[in-house]
């Protein structure tokens, strides 16, 4: 079976029975542009090289375009291109280099330092020259502007500051779209399009999320999660089976975290969970286990990359109750749920369980034996573990 950009798919077994088209992607290209000194190498640092904050001081400026080919959850390659910010680099990438940068795109990260105030102008010329670039190489691509350095801004002022660059920011990039609908389309941009008359210029839908940051605290995983949570192949399959787990589970709310990153590739909240008030809590567990992570690092004297623990309990005596394990090869789980020593345990082993169900998260799928599919389905629900507490 085959999808239509000729990527190889097969069917995958959910917690039902029924099969879904499980699809094969190719490498996403990312930009991660900025003005030299925004913040944009550190941040990568920090969710791909799992740097701690306090240590990405040490980092110098980017020369040029630092390419590297990031994992995530064994079936995805990240393009990225770090991309320097200097003045040199930036009309380099916008002239000599525009075609090479900003064709084939999958992602735009726009990353603006919010305390540069003597260089706003020039800093919103150089993003509507890149956002013109884009458009006109890459008219698909998703744009993700983050508002860096908020840490920077009082806290009781971050707010309307944001709002402030957002509607700046937004204005800009109106400009941008505009100053490619007057430009005659460039038929070379795009040679496997049809080229439009003269008088016909193409409609550009800018797909844009706009995202105050800051290295030191939950805000920028919650940034990257949204950004990596569009890039993420079988996502709807994902999501399926994750609800189907947490229904089977008496769970109120699941977590599906990449191993290395910790960023949440898919979550599922039942009606009790969605009642929670607490709207950053799935990027707070994301910094909360990164940082568990480093601890473990630290006293035990193992690479940061390095997987560092397989299991993490915390009971909140008649509150709730909660565990993230070792899921896949890539992933790992978090489970939230009603206290009660019987369900807890139950919970545990049809995580276990359901393991199989989810191994396509780490590379290409390989079909299920008979044999396998009834294992795995037999303790797919809480009665294989001898049932939950009422």
């Amino acid at each position: 079976m085959s999808d239509l950009d000729g990527n190889s798919s097969a069917p995958a077994g959910d917690a039902f029975g029924q099969t879904q088209t499980l699809k094969k992607v190719k490498k996403q290209k990312v930009l991660l542009m900025g003005k030299s000194g925004s913040g944009k190498s550190s941040m990568r640092s920090i969710i791909f090289s799992n740097f701690l904050a306090r240590d990405t001081r040490r980092r110098g400026a980017t020369i040029d375009i630092d390419l590297s080919h990031v994992k995530f959850l064994g079936n995805l390659t990240l393009n990225l291109w770090d991309c320097g910010g200097q003045e040199a680099f930036m009309e380099n990438y916008l002239s000599q280099q525009r075609a090479h940068v900003f064709s084939n795109v999958g992602v735009l990260i726009y990353v603006f330092d919010i305390e540069s105030r003597g260089d706003v102008e020039r800093d919103l010329a150089t993003y509507v020259n890149i956002i013109s670039a884009l458009v006109q190489y890459s008219r698909e691509a998703k744009v993700f502007v983050l508002v860096h350095k908020m840490d920077l801004i009082q806290p009781a002022m971050r707010e309307a500051v944001f709002d402030q660059r957002v509607a700046l920011v937004r204005r800009k990039t109106a400009e941008a779209v505009s100053i490619v609908r007057k430009q005659k389309p460039d038929a070379s941009a795009h040679p496997q399009s049809p080229p439009f008359p003269s008088t016909q210029i193409p409609d550009v839908d800018l797909d844009m999320q706009l995202f105050a940051t800051s290295i030191w605290d939950q805000s920028l995983y919650k940034a990257w999660a949204s950004i990596i949570h569009d890039l993420v192949p079988n996502l709807a399959v994902i999501e399926t089976q994750l609800a189907s787990l947490g229904v089977a589970i008496d769970a109120d709310e699941i977590l599906l975290f990449e191993r290395t990153s910790f960023l949440v590739v898919s979550k599922w909240s039942s009606r009790e969970g969605e009642r929670n008030p607490y709207g950053d809590r799935f990027e707070r567990m994301s910094n909360i286990l990164k940082s568990w992570k480093h601890t473990c690092s630290k006293f035990t004297g193992t690479p940061r990359n390095a997987e560092q623990f397989s299991d993490f309990e915390y009971k909140m005596g008649p509150n709730f109750a909660m565990f993230a394990t070792k899921f896949t090869t890539n992933t790992y789980i978090l489970v939230c749920m009603p206290p009660g020593e019987a369900r807890f345990n139950s919970a545990k082993l049809n995580v276990a369980a359901a393991r199989p169900w989810f191994r396509f998260l780490d590379g290409p799928p390989v079909p299920m034996s008979s044999s396998s599919q009834m294992l795995a389905g037999g303790g797919y629900g809480s009665e294989a573990a001898g049932g939950s507490e009422s």
